[in-house]
């Protein structure tokens, strides 16, 4: 309980900062040699440890091939020795997860008499995940802890706008990634749960650079004041779509807009000059939904002010998985793109595998960046929306 006391305190009073001496109280609470805060960076490839104080940050951990990757993929801690002999230490790599967002591992470094219940550190873990949620936006300690690469300015326009890589409810979860993650220009991605429906978006701006992530940015505000103001689907399209030529006449976003009842499996969107979802089941491409259904945003004035809003009824599993044309266009040295079948495969045997849908995504940007040396010539977004009720709807 004393662990628990410390961590309530910091909840209201810890600068973000301070959290490795906040951890330090907590090992002394729990009889523990030691417990450490590491944060995934954003290419989602190493654990980062929270320095302590001005000291120089410790070593990275690398996800493939580690213990503590093993609790951060797999959702679950993972504990080993830390020693040799009889009397060896021991760690306990605890995922430190917000709602359904992965955080980073918590790391409690045990000695041979300290006996400590996981399901205790699980709660410990969980109560770092909120202090590091709500204490990141008041200082940037967490922040360059994070970033194994300077940001670019176009890039921190981006992800000051986005919502976490990861949500689930009972129902549906949504899982998305955004590369290059330090350098990307005009694709972004936006979801939001109101009562039974879940929104997804996918936007892919014309153009690189500043001006690229200015005009993304323009969308998805607009999208979401639409959204807010209680907007059908084809009067958000059109709010959306003015503003972005009143701003910007003449550059364009393509888009894909959807919204799926939780509770029926109805899924209702316009794809705005974007590349059709794919409809995934039982690890297996369905069909490529049909698209476009409207002018990209920004250039409805030219055509039918009446968007198509399409619809497609899902069945319990299903996912959907958007992307930009940045993921299947990628090119290796000899010029062969990623492509559609190589999209679905990875996604496929991911979902097979059981994995969550955040591990899928990363699994797929890992592959996607390996066949391209680490490059792309363009930025690359995908999200996976799966639904799985739990009882299948009359």
């Amino acid at each position: 309980m004393q662990a628990v006391h410390d961590l309530v305190d910091a909840l209201h009073h810890a600068r973000p900062e301070d959290l490795p001496a906040v951890a330090s109280r907590v090992a002394v609470a729990l009889g523990a040699l030691d417990v450490e805060l590491y944060l995934v960076d954003y290419g989602q490839l190493e654990l980062l440890p929270l320095p302590r104080g001005r000291s120089a940050p410790g070593e990275p951990v690398r996800i493939d091939g580690t213990l503590a990757g093993r609790a951060y993929t797999g959702g679950e801690p993972v504990r080993a020795p830390d020693g040799a002999g009889p009397a060896a230490d021991e760690r306990i790599w605890v995922p430190v997860v917000s709602g359904a967002d992965r955080l980073g591992v918590l790391a409690a470094h045990l000695g041979p008499d300290t006996d400590v219940d996981v399901q205790e550190l699980r709660v410990i873990a969980a109560a770092f995940a909120g202090i590091v949620a709500t204490r990141r936006t008041y200082g940037d300690a967490l922040e360059r802890t994070r970033r194994r690469l300077p940001m670019q300015l176009a890039a921190e326009i981006i992800w000051n706008q986005l919502p976490p890589l990861t949500f689930a409810t009972t129902s549906a979860a949504v899982a998305a990634i955004l590369e290059p993650c330090y350098d990307v220009g005009g694709d972004a991605f936006d979801y939001a749960i109101n009562d039974e429906v879940l929104h997804v978006a996918v936007f892919d701006a014309v153009g690189h650079g500043i001006a690229a992530s200015a005009l993304t940015s323009l969308a998805i505000s607009a999208y979401r004041n639409a959204r807010r103001c209680g907007l059908d689907l084809a009067d958000t399209y059109r709010s959306v779509d003015k503003w972005v030529h009143a701003q910007y006449p003449a550059d364009y976003v393509t888009a894909v807009l959807g919204e799926l009842d939780i509770t029926t499996g109805d899924y209702r969107r316009i794809s705005a000059g974007h590349p059709e979802e794919l409809l995934l089941r039982d690890g297996r491409l369905v069909r490529t939904l049909a698209g476009p259904t409207a002018l990209p945003l920004g250039l409805g004035y030219l055509g039918d002010p009446a968007p198509v809003v399409a619809e497609e009824r899902l069945e319990p599993g299903d996912a959907l998985l958007l992307y930009t044309d940045g993921v299947v266009e990628a090119r290796t040295a000899a010029g062969e793109q990623f492509g559609v079948e190589r999209l679905v495969e990875s996604v496929t045997k991911a979902l097979a595998d059981q994995l969550h849908p955040a591990e899928t995504m990363r699994r797929l940007v890992r592959t996607l960046l390996d066949r391209q040396d680490g490059q792309l010539q363009d930025d690359a977004t995908a999200l996976v929306l799966t639904w799985t009720p739990a009882a299948r709807p009359a």
